[in-house]
């Protein structure tokens, strides 16, 4: 088995430009999220890692950090598109592909290896969710008043495959105070930005166009739900603090704010 872990890292995100570059608490985006990835793959021989780019200055500083990096057409519309394009490019195909989001460093510890035991256990699509409890379906029902379109939840059957993923918060709750007096944790699920494909489920998705309900959330893995191709999720635990992406100057106030509360959970280089 082999896997290629990709970090898309688009320049021209509309909400926060040449995101990958952007610095939180001195170190940049991108920086972080690979250094996040080669600490959740070390010791494992048969897991690559690459950043795949349309921008020189970007890749230019993946390789000043140590990874490798490959350049993908900037029409490109999507990270998984893009992840694509970079197992493609390499001299072996590789079994599976993780498209691990650019912005979203502060994944919880043990997601990435998640998705990909899950991957190997046969699931064509897997993908980390966590739980959460009532303080933290708190917060993020506060933070999407001022970034409504920062944060994505899912609904889930109960053998983990996904039904839904939407940028609101899904499900509603009926009898939510009965609810929250008889159990810890909420029954809203947060989705976390890393996706595992099989490389025939990976090529299939990009074969088809965006579908409506895709555009309309904005969020890709609805397509895949379209096209019935089942998305098996995984439960994870939560990290340090907060783990929704980061897509506007308010995020990027957020996080560095937790920074500096509990800690930098990013490790070094």
């Amino acid at each position: 088995m082999n896997h290629l872990v990709v970090i898309p890292a688009r320049a021209g995100s509309t909400r926060l430009p040449r995101k990958p570059l952007r610095l939180i608490a001195g170190r940049s985006l991108l920086h972080r999220t690979i250094a996040m990835a080669r600490a959740a793959i070390a010791g494992r021989s048969d897991v690559a890692l690459v950043v795949a780019t349309d921008d020189a200055e970007i890749a230019d500083h993946a390789q000043a950090v140590g990874c490798p990096a490959i350049m993908t057409d900037s029409a490109i519309a999507t990270g998984s598109g893009r992840a694509l394009a970079a197992a493609l490019a390499r001299a072996q195909a590789p079994q599976f592909v993780i498209n691990l989001q650019g912005d979203s460093p502060f994944q919880p510890e043990g997601a990435l290896g998640a998705v990909i035991a899950t991957l190997e256990h046969g699931a064509e699509v897997a993908t980390p969710v966590i739980a959460l409890d009532w303080a933290a379906l708190d917060a993020l029902r506060d933070h999407k008043t001022r970034s409504p379109f920062s944060g994505t939840s899912c609904a889930r059957a109960p053998d983990g495959r996904a039904l839904w993923f939407s940028k609101t918060i899904i499900p509603a709750i009926r009898d939510e105070d009965r609810l929250r007096a008889s159990q810890p944790l909420s029954p809203v699920w947060r989705h976390v930005g890393l996706y595992g494909y099989a490389l025939d489920a990976l090529r299939r998705f990009e074969a088809c166009p965006p579908t409506a309900l895709e555009t309309l959330e904005g969020l890709e893995q609805l397509r895949l739900l379209e096209l019935g191709i089942p998305v098996m999720t995984v439960a994870v635990d939560p990290p340090r603090f907060d783990s929704s992406g980061i897509d506007t100057e308010a995020d990027i106030d957020r996080v560095e704010r937790l920074i500096a509360e509990h800690g930098d959970p990013t490790p070094p280089l």
